[in-house]
């Protein structure tokens, strides 16, 4: 195949190369990326392609420059393989997501409850977006991959190894998730949403949690807030840990030693369980600072039914500033994780790493923000 293998009439690079006053041989060089092409004629043949409507075969593209000009955007479990279910057994459902926030899901339905609960979910629609609009512009198309099964993960790090995909992109839905590992250990190129829960030689971005924290506990201070409580994120992932240690620290350093908390698993039923819990724990409680925007949108559920006036009675804050913060009633005021900007810089990294592979692994933390609403 050649690079100018298309249909009858399409403009070619003979074409581009007559309207550049270039040869064709480097109108090649130009649109296969090779460096060292003077800026002045890299401008001029750019222009050409523009004026002739010249699209490159990408799949000659390929052959000469050996990059496959997409990314895989994968997102992976910690499950084994599910074994044989006899035909008589009922379907086995899933125990639910908790990929946007620390990604630590049991996820035991299959592949087709796990693709439901990710969808389901709305931080992977941000990571999507912030992909997508970052990689699209270069010409360089995401991957969409799913790796809940060994098997699964086995055949993500051989379509990497093919060359099928330049590098990956890894959000992770569980703490023990080994694909991260996998990946880095076979030498291919990836980046990772959020701290591993355990060392990995990986480029990740991620958020400061602890400091999103401290925004939300200080905030309930000031309202004046005085029986605070927290509904925590599942505690074996950072994100969860993060985040209830930077709420109890802040507290005790106002000289609040103890704060109720009652566990989740960052999504809006667990909020409203958890919050059931600390009304019945706590009945006066004044302030709930929820680990995510899901379990804040839960908590406030519980409290319009319990006829606790939000925020009146009850201040709420959550975390995230998801589509659910803008939707909740009230409209919920919450610690800003700016996910798309952070796919966009995941992406960037991992553009970086194969423009530089001896280039060591780095980390980029994001600093959240305060979002007011009227939850708080």
């Amino acid at each position: 195949m050649t690079e100018d293998a298309r249909g009858v009439g399409a403009p070619t690079l003979e074409d581009v190369a007559k309207a550049a006053g270039v040869s064709r041989a480097t109108v090649s060089r130009v649109i296969n990326g090779v460096r060292n092409v003077d800026p002045v004629i890299q401008a001029a043949v750019r222009d050409a392609v523009a004026v002739t409507g010249y699209t490159p075969n990408r799949a000659a593209r390929s052959l000469v420059t050996r990059k496959a000009d997409s990314i895989a955007l994968v997102v992976s479990g910690a499950g084994d393989d599910p074994p044989p279910v006899a035909a008589t057994a009922a379907p086995a459902e899933a125990t639910g997501s908790r990929v946007g926030d620390g990604r630590s899901a049991g996820f035991d339905g299959g592949v087709g409850s796990f693709m439901t609960d990710v969808f389901a979910d709305p931080f992977f629609g941000r990571v999507v977006t912030g992909v997508v609009n970052f990689l699209r512009p270069q010409g360089i198309h995401p991957v969409l991959m799913f790796a809940e099964t060994s098997r699964a993960r086995d055949e993500v790090v051989s379509y990497l190894r093919q060359g099928s995909a330049d590098g990956a992109l890894v959000v992770s839905t569980h703490a023990e998730d080994p694909l991260p590992a996998l990946i880095t250990d076979a030498g291919l190129p990836a980046v990772l949403y959020a701290r591993p829960a355990r060392p990995v030689r990986i480029s990740y971005v991620d958020l400061a949690h602890q400091d999103g924290a401290r925004l939300a506990a200080e905030h309930l201070l000031a309202r004046g807030c005085r029986r605070i409580a927290t509904i925590a994120g599942p505690l074996d992932v950072p994100a969860g840990q993060d985040r209830l240690t930077g709420f109890r620290d802040t507290m005790a350093r106002h000289g609040h030693p103890y704060v109720p908390v009652a566990g989740g698993e960052f999504t809006e039923e667990s909020g409203a369980a958890a919050m059931e819990l600390l009304l019945t724990e706590q009945p006066d409680l004044d302030g709930v600072f929820a680990a995510n925007d899901l379990m804040a949108v839960g908590a406030c559920r519980v409290l319009r039914e319990r006829g606790r006036r939000v925020p009146d009675d009850v201040a709420v804050i959550g975390f995230d500033d998801s589509r659910a913060a803008a939707s909740c009633r009230p409209p919920l005021t919450t610690v800003r994780q700016p996910v798309e900007d952070m796919a966009a810089e995941m992406s960037r990294l991992l553009l970086d790493r194969l423009s530089r592979p001896d280039r060591p692994v780095t980390s980029v933390i994001f600093e959240p923000t305060l979002i007011l609403r009227a939850s708080a």
